[in-house]
């Protein structure tokens, strides 16, 4: 069975073709570092970091860009024109590729704890001002953008004139109707530049207190949102490539402007697959700042926000994304995680123990051939399952049906000779290959006998017996200390104190 996967160009799943296999270029929009990667952030990142994973088992050469936003951009949709990065750093009083180093640093950190692993090229919006700038006159002689006053506007309706004639209209990813997304649009700051409402960005005149700006043929300025992925994609996956990623919001407007900028570009639609993962929700309610309910990966891997109860280990995070389908919902909450905390806990002891301990006999035939075929489907499955649109979700399904065979066999319930040696041979290969080197998924804590939480122990009862005798200081430096090493402490409601290692 070959790899499907659902195109929402198409909006149906489809077999993957490569188109000069065995190299496959997959695209994946990355964050705008402009403040700490919150919540939101992991899904998208574990999802295609899965998706790299297999694709890499399945003997294709990846090369997975995944670039950089650290340039301010024009928003286009319901939000005033803003230069995030320039506007933060003026907040916290740092030079703007100061600010973005930091976040960048930061995001690499959260990328590294949540185990993905990192993309092939990594380019940023900042490194790319020529190839945006070459795109856009291209554009512009093109016929299809036009400049006003140092901007310069990408011809909306003019495309979608001519490409829609070719079966290819504005709108062709998100399913919008160009007059419903004209009647949609609100007035946003320069509406009376362009020629038509639905018009975006291309280049922006820098005002005066802008601090980003570069020098371009239509005077001093910043890129739009919209053209950087596609200057950046053009130049290392081609004029075509096999596969656009994407959180589900992005639809529209950033990959719908982008298929429209490329393909002018280009004269061909930029890739052959798109995919999107969905969204996820707070305790049922859509993550935003108006909810006070944006999480930062920093603060959930510590348990330092109002809405956690504690703190919850990055590889709990990636585990509870793989529960579940990633085109469907996922909502985060405390008890949603504590039970996902708990599950991997018993995926990954039995893991261990078969991996470690568990011995068989060369040879062993099966003493029970019902149960040794129904381990044979289970496991036969985690392919089967995968190639159907990357269901995580049903693999893990299979694996907890295995565990309570594995436990059973380890707790005597069913004799070890159960199995046969070549079963369990499989049962062996195959968790290890999809627990580690598919899903990504490792031990929360490594093996040290309980020294280590011996020693965190012994401190946590020192720190406790400083702030009895209100030694602040000793207090302050142990937690201090602890959480530059990557462990966080967390007071709990009863007196005690708990810790996490991120």
């Amino acid at each position: 069975m070959p790899l499907k996967v659902y195109n929402s160009l198409t909006r149906q799943k489809e077999a993957f073709v490569p188109i000069n296999a065995p190299y496959v270029g997959m695209y994946v929009c990355g964050p705008t570092v402009s403040g700490e990667s919150h919540l939101g952030h992991a899904r998208p990142y574990v999802t295609f970091d899965v998706l790299y994973r297999y694709l890499m088992h399945n003997g294709y050469k990846v090369r997975y860009v995944r670039n950089l936003t650290d340039a301010g951009h024009f928003e286009e949709e319901g939000r005033e024109a803003e230069d995030k990065i320039s506007k933060k750093a003026v907040l916290e009083k740092l030079e703007p590729m100061e600010l973005v180093q930091k976040y960048t640093n930061l995001y690499h950190w959260a990328m590294e704890r949540l185990n993905n692993l990192p993309p092939s090229i990594e380019p940023t919006a900042t490194g790319h001002i020529i190839e945006q700038i070459e795109m856009i006159k291209k554009l512009i002689t093109d016929g299809y953008a036009y400049e006003v006053n140092g901007s310069v506007y990408f011809d909306v309706e003019k495309y979608n004139t001519d490409y829609s004639k070719k079966g290819q209209p504005y709108g062709i990813l998100s399913g919008r109707v160009l007059d419903e997304q004209i009647e949609s649009t609100r007035e946003l700051d320069n509406q009376d530049e362009k020629r038509n409402k639905s018009d975006f960005a291309l280049w922006k005149k820098a005002p005066p207190e802008h601090i980003m700006r570069w020098q371009s043929p239509w005077g001093e300025g910043f890129p739009g949102w919209h053209i950087e992925c596609s200057a950046m994609a053009t130049k290392y996956l081609g004029e075509e490539f096999d596969i656009h990623g994407g959180g589900m919001d992005l639809q529209f407007p950033h990959h719908e402007c982008e298929i429209a900028q490329s393909t002018v570009c280009n004269h061909k639609m930029p890739a052959r697959y798109w995919l999107h993962n969905n969204m996820i929700t707070i305790n049922g309610r859509k993550m935003g700042k108006s909810y006070n309910n944006v999480i930062k990966l920093s603060e959930l891997f510590s348990g330092q926000h109002p809405l956690l109860l504690q703190p919850y280990h990055p590889m709990t995070i990636r585990f509870f994304i793989l529960q579940s389908h990633y085109r469907g919902t996922l909502d985060f909450s405390n008890e949603a995680l504590q039970a996902s905390e708990k599950a991997l806990k018993r995926l990954m002891e039995a893991y261990e123990w078969v991996t470690g301990q568990w011995r068989v006999a060369a040879g062993q035939q099966a003493g029970d051939q019902a149960l040794d075929a129904k381990v044979q489907k289970l496991v036969n499955e985690f392919e089967e399952f995968m190639n159907d649109d990357m269901n995580t979700a049903k693999v893990l399904a299979n694996m907890f049906e295995l565990v309570s065979v594995i436990n059973s066999i380890k707790d005597k319930h069913i004799p070890a000779t159960a199995l046969a040696a070549t079963t369990v041979d499989l049962l062996k290969q195959q968790l290890t290959l999809y627990v580690e080197n598919i899903f990504g998924l490792k031990n929360e804590r490594a093996s040290d006998d309980g020294k280590l939480d011996g020693v965190l122990q012994l401190l946590i009862e020192i720190r406790k017996e400083a702030k009895n005798r209100k030694d602040f200081v000793t207090s302050d430096k142990i937690r201090n200390e602890l959480t530059a090493l990557g462990v966080q402490l967390k007071d709990e409601k009863d007196g005690g104190m708990s810790y996490t290692i991120a």
